[in-house]
């Protein structure tokens, strides 16, 4: 299952440490993130709890870029 969500970060470096951030998430198959468009587009591994998933990765990327925001 795919999903796209609204992101806000500050610049092209921070968003590229928020998707690896998502990559190395459990429950995440594969993530990008667009900075120009401040879009994450999330693909889940089969089965995978979304909501959990993505209180993972929201953590996962605030670890990383605190001031980032995740639009779920």
């Amino acid at each position: 299952m795919k999903k796209n969500y609204k992101i806000e970060v500050d610049c092209a470096a921070c968003a590229l440490k928020m998707e690896e951030a998502a990559k190395n998430t459990e429950g995440v198959k594969d993530a990008a993130v667009a900075f120009m468009t401040q879009k994450m587009n999330v693909e889940f591994e089969d089965g995978a709890d979304v909501k959990e998933v993505m209180k993972k990765v929201t953590k996962a990327c605030k670890r990383v870029e605190p001031d980032c925001e995740i639009y779920l």
